[in-house]
């Protein structure tokens, strides 16, 4: 296989290697120090995934997409397996920014496969995919459709990063795996049309699919603290509302831990707690010392179309069944993160 000539590399491609594609990478590093860790030798999925105090964890950021795996489970493997690690992204400056964190980088503009990223795909073995897809659908299946195998031979795993919209409204009661998709918006229903042709592609190829539905994604850089700083904070007030959110780095913990024990399926990946998003706002002024701000009623404030939306989904959602199997996320709720972000001093990224 390319880029280390052992059975055992990984090549890893993450199209779309954004804001969570770059938890993924932080995940990857921290595989190789898993040892530190679990002293006593335990390589096992769990041990490496169980909650950790956040201050034995790196949960630096890399301007990039990686991830490792190997489907056996084994972490030892996993430590020597040297992975190629690839991402795309749209930006030629980017693209550089990823080269200098030593990811090799594709400029991919979701309308063609370049002749590299062709010939590079030939040895990928894990893929993950995060663009959103649009009226056309899918831009990765639109381009490859029944070619995947091959253009990717020996694929062994697919993630499809999707979110937790497509469950709909459910007027704050609970929603798991096994609950019926009402997407409200028209972006949620190309998910969902998404994630089965995924699971349809993965089914007709005999290869795993992870559907990993994303709540709303916060950390370094991009949290309540940085709103406050900047003068965009609001406390808008909806009774009843509630959100889910997901801590960033636990995006990428989570990605490792079903590539590392092969799973496929659908799994929620989300906090323990959703609360209302005042809350949140509340709670990082305070940690920051910093005026409240003002409550504001939602039915008169001034949204744009696209923040008024999210307001019209209200929901409770499980993660229990990403626990069940051993999985610990190291920012159960929005309290300890935020603290963890605020004394650390890692919340502006």
């Amino acid at each position: 296989m390319a880029g280390g000539g052992s059975d055992t590399t990984m090549n890893l491609m993450i199209f779309g290697a954004g804001y969570s594609g770059q938890a993924i990478a932080a995940s990857c590093a921290a595989l190789a120090t898993t040892a530190l860790r679990n002293p006593d030798g335990d390589d096992s999925p769990e041990r490496a995934y169980a909650p950790v105090a956040a201050s034995a964890v790196s949960t630096s950021i890399v301007p990039g997409a990686s991830i490792a795996s190997r489907t056996s489970g084994s972490l030892s493997a996993l430590r020597a397996a040297h992975p190629v690690i690839a991402g795309t992204t749209r930006a030629r400056d980017k693209a550089a920014k990823l080269a200098e964190a030593g990811i090799r980088p594709f400029v991919f503009d979701g309308a063609n496969l370049s002749d590299d990223l062709r010939v590079h795909l030939l040895d990928v073995t894990h893929l993950v995919q995060s663009i959103a897809p649009g009226r056309e659908g899918d831009p990765l299946l639109r381009l490859t459709g029944d070619d995947l195998k091959r253009l990717m031979p020996k694929l062994q795993w697919i993630g499809y990063l999707s979110t937790v919209g497509v469950y709909g409204d459910h007027q704050g009661g609970w929603v798991d795996e096994e609950t019926v998709c009402r997407p409200v918006s028209a972006r949620s229903v190309e998910r969902v049309e998404a994630e089965n042709a995924w699971m349809a592609l993965g089914k007709q190829h005999n290869l795993p699919v992870c559907v990993l539905r994303l709540s709303g994604i916060y950390g370094p850089g991009r949290n309540a603290f940085c709103n406050l700083a900047n003068g965009t904070a609001r406390r808008l007030i909806k009774p009843g509302q509630v959100f889910n959110r997901i801590r960033v780095e636990d995006i990428g913990t989570a990605t490792a831990f079903l590539i590392v024990k092969n799973l496929s399926g659908i799994f929620n990946v989300t906090d323990d707690e959703p609360c209302p998003p005042q809350d949140v706002v509340l709670e990082a002024a305070q940690l920051m010392s910093m005026p409240v701000p003002p409550e504001q009623d939602f039915a008169s404030a001034e949204l744009s179309a696209m923040a008024r939306s999210f307001y019209g989904e209200n929901k409770r959602v499980s993660n229990a069944k990403l626990k069940a199997l051993g999985f610990g996320f190291r920012y159960p709720n929005y309290r300890g993160s935020l603290t963890d972000l605020w004394t650390g001093g890692r919340w502006r990224g």
